[in-house]
C-alpha cells in the first residue's frame, strides 16, 4: 500500500476512534475502514475513501450523547419571554409549564428526558411565530435550529439520501443536530403548510414520524442508516392556517394560536421592543429619534389592516435609516417626530 494511502486510512482510523459513536455503529463504520485497506490497490479506491470519508465526518459530528440543561429556574425563564414578547401569556404559561416538569424530574433523581408535545404556532403573517420559537429556546436554555419548510418539494430533504446516490447527503434533522452539538436543541420547521403540493403527501408522513414522541426515539436518516433517538427535541412547528397540514400531524401537536394585533398593542410593542431594537440596528442612539404626542397613531393607522407586526416594523426600520442618513449629513443633530414633519420620514397612504 502507498504511504499516502496508509496515511489517509490512519487519519479516518484516528479520527473514528476519538470519537464518542454507539458501539454498533462504531463498529459498522470500522468494517468500512476495513474494505478501503482491502481496495488500496484498486483504481476505485479514491472514490470510495471520499465516500467514506464524507460518511465519517457525518456521523462524528452527530452529538449523540451531548445536551444542554434545561435551566431550573422560572423567574428568569419568564424574565427572557417577557423581555421579548408582549402579552401572549398562555403561550408564557405553557413553556413554563415544561420548565417546571424538568425541575421535578431532576430534583426526584429521575431522567431528564422530557418528552414534550411538539408545538404548533399557528397565525397569520408578521404575528411572531419565528420570534416566539426563538425565545422559547432562550428561555429553555437550549441551542436553536430552523428548518425552513416553505417551498420544500421533497421528503428526502428531512430524511436524507441513501449513500447508494452520489452527492448523498443527511436531511436538515441531521444536519441541524451537527449545527447545533445537542442531542436536545428546539427546532423549528418553520411553515409547514407551504410545502408544495407534489410532496405534500411525503413530507406530512415523515412529520409524523418526527412529532410523535413514541415514534421519533428510533428516527432513521438514510444517509447516516442507523437510529438517530429524537425523543429529546422540542419540535415547534408553525403555520399561517392548518388547511395544508395533515390530520395525523395536527394530532401530533399542541396548537397554540397566535393572535391579531389592534392598533394599541401595536403601539405598546413599536414603544418597547421594535423602536429600541432599531435604534440600535441602525447605529443611533436613544437621543437622537424622538417620537411626539400623536405621531405612533399616524404611523399605525394606515397598518391597521395588517394582523401582523412585521409592516410596522419595516416603517420603523426605515423612519431610522432616514434620521441616520440626514445625521451623517449634517442636517439633523436630533429629530423629533411631530404630525407635521412625519412626512419627511414616511410614506402617508
Amino acid at each position: 500500500m502507498p504511504d499516502t494511502q496508509f496515511a489517509d486510512i490512519d487519519f479516518l482510523e484516528n479520527k473514528l476512534q476519538n470519537a464518542q459513536l454507539p458501539a454498533d455503529l462504531k463498529q459498522k463504520a470500522t468494517a468500512q475502514i476495513e474494505r478501503l485497506v482491502r481496495l488500496a490497490q484498486n483504481q476505485g479506491f479514491s472514490q470510495e475513501y471520499d465516500s467514506t470519508s464524507r460518511y465519517i465526518d457525518w456521523i462524528v459530528s452527530v452529538p449523540w450523547n451531548k445536551r444542554s440543561l434545561d435551566p431550573v429556574s422560572l423567574e428568569n425563564a419568564k424574565k427572557i419571554l417577557d423581555s421579548n414578547h408582549y402579552g401572549l401569556e398562555s403561550i408564557k404559561e405553557r413553556i413554563l409549564e415544561f420548565l417546571a416538569v424538568s425541575a421535578l424530574k431532576t430534583k426526584q433523581n429521575e431522567s431528564v428526558t422530557n418528552k414534550a408535545p411538539a408545538l404548533l404556532l399557528l397565525g397569520l403573517v408578521g404575528t411572531g411565530k419565528t420570534t416566539m420559537a426563538y425565545s422559547i429556546a432562550q428561555a429553555l436554555g437550549r441551542k436553536f435550529g430552523r428548518i425552513p419548510m416553505g417551498g420544500m418539494g421533497d421528503a428526502l430533504q428531512l430524511r436524507g439520501r441513501s449513500r447508494a446516490y452520489p452527492d448523498a447527503e443527511p436531511g436538515q434533522i441531521v444536519k441541524t443536530l451537527a449545527r447545533t452539538q445537542t442531542i436536545n436543541p428546539v427546532i423549528l420547521l418553520d411553515e409547514i403548510d407551504r410545502v408544495t403540493d407534489d410532496a405534500r403527501a411525503d413530507i406530512m408522513g415523515v412529520l409524523v414520524e418526527l412529532l410523535d414522541p413514541e415514534q421519533n426515539s428510533n428516527f432513521l436518516d438514510h444517509y447516516i442508516d442507523y437510529p438517530v433517538n429524537l425523543s429529546e427535541v422540542l419540535f415547534i412547528t408553525t403555520a399561517n392556517n392548518t388547511g395544508g397540514v395533515a390530520t395525523a400531524v395536527l394530532d401530533r401537536l399542541e396548537t397554540i394560536e397566535m393572535p391579531s394585533y389592534d392598533d394599541k398593542q401595536k403601539i405598546v410593542i413599536a414603544k418597547n421592543y421594535l423602536l429600541p431594537r432599531e435604534i440600535k440596528v441602525n447605529g443611533l442612539s436613544p437621543d437622537d429619534l424622538v417620537f411626539g404626542e400623536g405621531v405612533w397613531e399616524q404611523i399605525v393607522r394606515p397598518l391597521g389592516f395588517d394582523a401582523g407586526m412585521r409592516t410596522l416594523d419595516r416603517t420603523i426600520s426605515s423612519i431610522c435609516r432616514k434620521v441616520a442618513k440626514a445625521k451623517i449629513e449634517g442636517k439633523a443633530d436630533k429629530v423629533i417626530l411631530t404630525p407635521q414633519n412625519i412626512k419627511q420620514y414616511m410614506e402617508i397612504w
